[in-house]
């Protein structure tokens, strides 16, 4: 006589955490959301002294008095990420045709994230819808602009800096920045004041 063996179905039970797909935090994602480049305000420029002092000490940055930022925040662009500044640059007029990208910094916790050229390369479409035909800069790392499309040119091709600039600072001669350029195609529609920039 056969005996039969019933067999009750079983049950898998899943967690439903296992189940569902991983998610970030909120504090991760926002940490993660691409920067805001915006225009700077007056309400910015504690923020940008704090950010360009915090990076002057490794010598590679000159320091810009707070009175000085305030004076010509108009000309500065900010990176925005959360409610933080985390980067800025300065689009300053050295004449009428040559512009030059200042006090470019990004916070050490964003490196390496593309903030700096969204700045730069924002500084430059405003530049040349002012009617600016060359940007320039000089920086001891020329190897980063050049990857944005800037040149190594000697100092004199920039009479305009070392008038304004070079010949009244102490490391005259002896910086060892780079000087390099940048040739701006001019916008066929004028979109940024020019005087806005040369307040």
């Amino acid at each position: 006589m056969r005996v039969a063996h019933t067999t009750s179905p079983v049950r898998v039970f899943r967690s439903r955490r296992a189940a569902m797909p991983p998610t970030r935090s909120r504090a991760r994602v926002r940490a993660t959301r691409p920067p805001v480049i915006r225009l700077a305000t007056s309400a910015d420029v504690d923020a940008i002294h704090a950010l360009i002092d915090t990076h002057v000490a490794d010598g590679r940055l000159l320091p810009r008095h707070r009175e000085e930022i305030a004076a010509h925040v108009s000309r500065f662009l900010v990176a925005i990420q959360g409610r933080r500044v985390v980067g800025c640059a300065d689009l300053a007029p050295l004449s009428r045709h040559v512009a030059e990208v200042r006090s470019l910094v990004v916070s050490d916790a964003v490196r390496s994230r593309g903030i700096g050229r969204q700045l730069v390369d924002e500084l430059a479409s405003r530049a040349a819808a002012s009617g600016f035909e060359t940007l320039c800069a000089f920086t001891h790392v020329a190897g980063y602009f050049i990857q944005m499309g800037f040149s190594i040119v000697p100092h004199t091709w920039l009479p305009e800096k070392i008038e304004a600039d070079c010949r009244s600072c102490a490391l005259f001669r002896n910086c060892g920045q780079y000087a390099v350029m940048r040739p701006l195609v001019r916008a066929r529609q004028t979109c940024v004041p020019l005087t806005a920039l040369h307040a």
